[in-house]
């Protein structure tokens, strides 16, 4: 059974306090919690800001559009590392309080995808890092040299096992090319499958061990995470269209996982229960004609994205609804849905 086939967040959470945050997340996600972020916060705690804290010998400043790789340690990055270690500090506090010992649960941590990084940061010029084939190569390797040592000093003060979670909202359309230029004299190129797959693949060795990509955009390329070492996929279930099955059913039978956004991140005017959701969930494996089974060993279940923008009444309501329906599968997979 896979690591990722039970509940867990996406990533992002409502708020500016990482001790509220990280004591919810351990106490209602009780196999697969996870390392929030905070975007409320500010520079340095969105998804491309917290690169800042997690790149090896790049650093991150601050520009009208976003964000620039610098010279020397700026004062993003000094932020988004301050913010980093006071996330660490929280979910340790909230880990120590509920007296967890080493090993009772594995803790999953996110971090920008390398072509979702190099879409969204900028060069020196302007232009973004993704239209520089050896920018992009250094931006990976230093992600994945930063996130790999992440991950030990966090499995190092938690005493247990930590997976990682590469977010990639940007892949389609990065793929298609669909990102936009410094200009229309400046078009940025689709970039090449086998790029991806590479980068993805570099990524995962570097790391070992399972590893998810979340993407929470339409038009996944389920052919290219099929080729590429990934472990398992994250998505928003409402984005699956027919076309998207075939590509999940081949993902599925190679062994691996897909986790599910099935619980709505955004406030909802009429809640879900939590039968209502597991029928969401088992309709998927349903229609690919797999047993029940393959949604006990290989599904995983989670809120849709952008869980920030919610209440944080809701969001804690939205991993406890997750952590309901992923325990009811375990339980008895033949009588959900």
């Amino acid at each position: 059974m896979s690591v990722f086939a039970t509940a867990t967040g996406v990533g992002s959470w409502p708020g500016t306090t990482a001790r509220d945050a990280a004591e919810v997340v351990v106490g209602e996600l009780h196999r697969l919690p996870h390392l929030v972020e905070l975007p409320g916060r500010g520079v340095g705690a969105d998804l491309i800001g917290r690169a800042g804290a997690l790149l090896v010998d790049i650093a991150l400043d601050t520009v009208p559009r976003g964000y620039r790789i610098a010279a020397g340690r700026s004062g993003a990055t000094r932020r988004a590392a301050s913010l980093l270690d006071e996330d660490i500090d929280a979910l340790e506090e909230a880990w120590e309080k509920a007296g967890l010992r080493g090993g009772e649960r594995v803790v999953k941590v996110q971090a920008p995808g390398p072509i979702t990084l190099a879409a969204h940061l900028e060069l020196g010029g302007g232009h973004r890092a993704i239209t520089d084939a050896g920018a992009v190569r250094d931006l990976t390797a230093s992600l994945a040299e930063g996130v790999a040592a992440h991950r030990a000093n966090l499995e190092r003060r938690l005493q247990t096992p930590v997976v990682v979670q590469f977010d990639e909202p940007t892949l389609p359309a990065a793929l298609a090319g669909r990102l936009s230029g410094v200009s229309s004299l400046n078009p940025v190129h689709p970039v090449d499958e086998s790029v991806v797959t590479g980068l993805l693949d570099d990524c995962v060795a570097a790391l070992g061990g399972e590893v998810a990509l979340h993407c929470c955009a339409a038009g996944l390329p389920w052919k290219l995470l099929q080729r590429s070492t990934i472990a398992a996929v994250s998505v928003d279930a409402h984005t699956l269209l027919a076309a998207d099955l075939d590509g999940v059913g081949e993902f599925l039978e190679s062994g691996r996982t897909v986790l599910l956004g099935a619980v709505p991140a955004a406030t909802p005017v009429t809640r879900p229960s939590v039968e209502e959701v597991a029928a969401t969930v088992a309709a998927v494996t349903d229609r690919l004609g797999f047993s029940r089974g393959v949604l006990a060993d290989r599904v995983g279940v989670t809120p849709t994205c952008g869980l920030a923008g919610a209440t944080p009444a809701w969001a804690r309501r939205a991993v406890e609804i997750a952590q309901k329906v992923a325990d009811a599968i375990a339980e008895d997979p033949d009588a959900v849905g």
